[in-house]
């Protein structure tokens, strides 16, 4: 073979669904789920291994039909009402390519900007048909490929963020590691800090200092894939006080210690010693 189709761009799965309860999508790659009808509620509720990158996470957004969610996961979804849902998996370079350049996530899109994206979708599901995806091939990789093609033209449907706020998220993005905290950056900004809270909140969903917290802690992940950065470097680099304090935090944020999340992260990681794991162990207990 010359040239493999399946690692430009290939679909994972997909699901056909009328959820009658809240629930999860999870796996590598780009979801791409279409409201056809009824309403539901998109958030992340929890970062998985894939970080966030430079993406603003937007809070829980309720999603009406015609609309289409474009993330990674874990993405939670919840039904408001009675709703139907076409969920597609897409993997490849070319669906890794497009997550790593959406600026918010989860990505709402408005359908009429994406007229094709339906149509496409429907496609692949078809292609899908009772045989796994990777039986399917360059057919099936096209669509995919097309189908990301087409929704390059997508514009957000998440409401404009007061220009306060974009400034704000800006200032944290860039100067988390060495930002003290929120009265710092409402000086930085102009403004008081509770003006900065208020409007933060109200635009976001939390308010600035969780938000600087999140961007801290997607930043100790990324550093984490990389074994020679220890945990003393990482809060530093990251703008943690110490280890102790990096290790508290990662912890309530997560669910998991740094060393646990170090090792669902990436197999290709050496695992801890057993000192090394005593020693993280003890970091955050």
């Amino acid at each position: 073979m010359i040239y493999d189709w399946s690692t430009t761009a290939a679909l994972a799965s997909v699901q056909d669904i009328q959820p009658d309860a809240p629930f999860t999508l999870s796996g590598e790659g780009l979801w791409v789920c279409l409201v056809s009808s009824g309403k539901c509620t998109a958030s992340l509720p929890a970062m998985g291994p894939s970080a966030a990158g430079s993406a603003l996470i937007l809070p829980p957004q309720s999603v009406p039909a015609g609309h289409l969610i474009l993330s990674r996961a874990p993405l939670a979804l919840a039904p408001e009402g009675s709703c139907h849902l076409l969920c597609v998996q897409l993997t490849g370079q070319a669906a890794a390519q497009f997550l790593a350049g959406l600026t918010e996530l989860p990505f709402l899109a408005r359908g009429e900007t994406c007229p094709a994206a339906a149509e496409l979708m429907d496609r692949l599901a078809a292609a899908a048909g009772d045989e796994p995806p990777d039986h399917h091939g360059r057919m099936t990789s096209q669509l995919v490929f097309a189908l990301l093609c087409e929704l390059s033209g997508a514009d957000s449907a998440a409401p404009a963020l007061p220009p306060l706020v974009t400034a704000a998220i800006e200032d944290i993005r860039q100067n988390y590691a060495g930002l003290y905290g929120v009265e710092e950056l409402s000086e930085r900004l102009g403004v008081s800090k509770s003006h900065l809270v208020r409007t933060f909140t109200a635009a976001v969903g939390v308010p600035p200092g969780r938000y600087l917290t999140t961007v801290r802690i997607e930043a100790a992940m990324r550093l984490l894939l990389h074994r020679e950065y220890t945990l003393d470097v990482i809060a530093s680099l990251c703008g943690f006080s110490g280890a102790n304090y990096l290790c508290r935090v990662f912890k309530k944020e997560t669910g998991q210690s740094p060393a646990q999340w170090r090792a669902m992260a990436g197999q290709a990681v050496r695992p801890l010693s057993p000192a090394e794991n005593r020693r993280e162990q003890e970091l955050y207990i």
